[in-house]
């Protein structure tokens, strides 16, 4: 950094003081409002069956997508079975435990079903030694639970190999923390005059420019927007991931934290993204949840029809969107099982008016899932 030279907004004469044109968020506002209501006022009227298939699918992607963006795969099934555990959702077998999937899926489950308690340091603390439980990210040791006290240098977020490696953010020095993440903690939990979605994005930003901790950042923001975004609907159930539509957008996403932490403290273009990223998260949401819905009702309506493990595991598969065509080889991969329990299982379907055959002949079959009349 050269001296004198303002290159990060905490650098600013009035940083923190935010500021944004609300005329230029006023198109997107009432349409995430109208997204969010609708799509919590459908899942209300659903049974309790689908609104925990629902939030549970919601949760699995959130906590995967969290993760990804900051290129941590996670193994799904130890993710849902995790989720699924805590939110009292049956889906039978129930993956081993891993400590690191235990950690982000608590974070995110108290940010959003404990909205309505206080943010607090001691609560950060927490979420933060639960994302590293070993107190090491990667093969770096960290100081979990507890601010970054930048011994090995400024906290940078940088990019490239040794000897091209480019500077895209720096974050305030570690002796501001304290007094950075009080003047935070007071603006979230104190009322202002503000949009709470406009708040979400704004609480989102904040935090990952203060940097307070030496890594997982950007994670926690995702957990206080998402609390943020409870708060806003004070609902505890989520029925959509803004971080799995962030994961999809991420370029855009690093693109526009890197500027708007450059700038001069407005968070215009931030906010007008983040609304409209939302906004996509929601109507992709309202379409996945179709899906859900379908499944559900699928079978309710085949309840009393006698099936094996089999048929229940391939007929789950059609109705969370198989790939390609449905053949007599694709279900015996599927099940492990040979080609004549495959063809015996597939004409029992057929019989019971379950499957259709679209073309081909003998196990050249392929065939289709026949949804009842008021679904399809």
């Amino acid at each position: 950094m050269n001296s004198g030279e303002n290159l990060y907004v905490w650098q600013q004469t009035d940083w923190p003081n935010w500021r944004f044109d609300g005329d230029q968020l006023t198109p997107l506002l009432p349409a995430v409002h109208q997204a969010l209501g609708q799509l919590t006022g459908r899942m209300r009227d659903q049974g309790l069956g689908s609104q925990g298939q629902a939030s549970l699918l919601a949760l699995t992607e959130d906590v995967l997508k969290t993760s990804e963006i900051e290129g941590e795969l996670l193994d799904p099934a130890a993710v849902r079975s995790s989720i699924a555990r805590r939110l009292g959702v049956d889906i039978g077998a129930i993956a081993p435990a891993d400590r690191h999937v235990e950690g982000v899926v608590a974070m995110v489950l108290d940010a959003t079903r404990g909205f309505a308690q206080p943010l607090t340091v001691d609560r950060l603390s927490g979420w933060h030694a639960a994302l590293f439980p070993t107190g090491y990210s990667g093969l770096s040791q960290i100081n979990a639970g507890t601010w970054r006290n930048d011994a090995q240098g400024p906290m940078q977020v940088v990019s490239g190999d040794m000897g091209r490696r480019r500077v895209h953010y720096q974050a305030p020095p570690a002796h501001w923390l304290d007094a950075e993440m009080l003047a935070f903690l007071a603006w979230i939990e104190g009322k202002q005059a503000l949009d709470p979605l406009v708040k979400a994005g704004l609480a989102h930003l904040w935090f990952v420019t203060i940097h307070p901790f030496d890594d997982g950042n950007g994670r926690i923001a995702r957990a206080i927007g998402d609390m943020a975004l409870a708060r806003a609907d004070q609902h505890t159930q989520r029925f959509f991931s803004l971080s799995a539509q962030i994961e999809k957008e991420r370029r855009q996403y690093y693109d526009l934290l890197e500027k708007t932490q450059k700038g001069n403290l407005d968070a215009t273009a931030w906010l007008i993204w983040f609304l409209g990223c939302l906004l996509r998260a929601l109507q992709d949401a309202d379409h996945t949840l179709t899906s859900v819905l379908i499944k559900g009702k699928f079978w309710q309506h085949w309840s009393q029809t006698p099936l094996n493990a089999r048929q229940i595991k391939v007929l789950n598969r059609m109705l969370d969107g198989f790939e390609g065509k449905l053949t007599n080889k694709k279900w015996a991969a599927l099940t492990k099982s040979s080609s004549d329990t495959a063809l015996r299982d597939i004409t029992d379907l057929l019989q019971k008016g379950m499957l259709t055959k679209t073309d081909g002949i003998g196990r050249g079959s392929s065939y289709e899932l026949v949804l009842p009349p008021h679904l399809s």
